[in-house]
């Protein structure tokens, strides 16, 4: 379970939202499909693969047969534009939470001493690199009240209250378009 009982709005869609409100190991997939892809898009990926597969038991997940997991992860409506590689990546998620935290994904953050350890568990994630790694421990601080000590430093300008910088700062339909508009011109500064 999470720290406090909340209700994220990171899918856009109240079936997807509540599997990501209620299961740790959902909002860590959610977070790695959060890739080259529409966001909320990539947080329904968790609710589709319940639904398909009947479970989100990380260890479930890590036994089943890869080219099983991966068809189905690719049947449309795909979890993700890339659905057979991120099958992969997701029962390489679930094979880490397994073995490293005994099958609970939020032991992720539940035993970390620091948000510094915190950061560097996430980091150690397939698919999770420093960045993904700094905007869920923000996400976590933020939305979740989970934030160990340290928090804000660690997860750096994603900690910044009033920003719209990530998935760590949307609340409603309204705060995803000034995330969007807030990466449109990130990405036009750049150009």
């Amino acid at each position: 379970m999470m720290a406090r009982m909340t209700s994220l709005v990171l899918a856009q869609d109240p079936a997807a939202d509540a599997v990501l409100s209620s299961d740790p190991f959902a909002l860590l997939v959610g977070m790695l499909l959060d890739q080259q892809y529409p966001m909320e898009q990539a947080f329904r990926g968790p609710w589709k693969l319940k639904e398909r597969f009947g479970t989100l038991d990380p260890e479930a997940i890590a036994a089943a047969d890869p080219a099983t997991f991966a068809d189905l992860c690719a049947t449309p409506p795909a979890i993700h534009r890339y659905g057979r590689a991120m099958a992969g990546r997701i029962q390489q998620l679930a094979r880490v939470v397994v073995e490293d935290y005994d099958g609970g994904a939020d032991r992720l953050w539940t035993t970390a001493p620091d948000a510094a350890t915190l950061v560097t568990r996430l980091k150690a994630l397939p698919g999770f690199g420093d960045q993904k790694a700094r905007i869920f421990a923000a996400l976590l601080g933020k939305r979740l009240g989970i934030r160990p000590e340290g928090w804000r430093q660690a997860a750096g300008p994603y900690a910044e209250d009033g920003s719209f910088r990530s998935v760590a700062d949307v609340v409603d339909a309204e705060s995803l378009e000034k995330v969007r508009a807030t990466k449109r011109a990130a990405k036009a500064a750049k150009a």
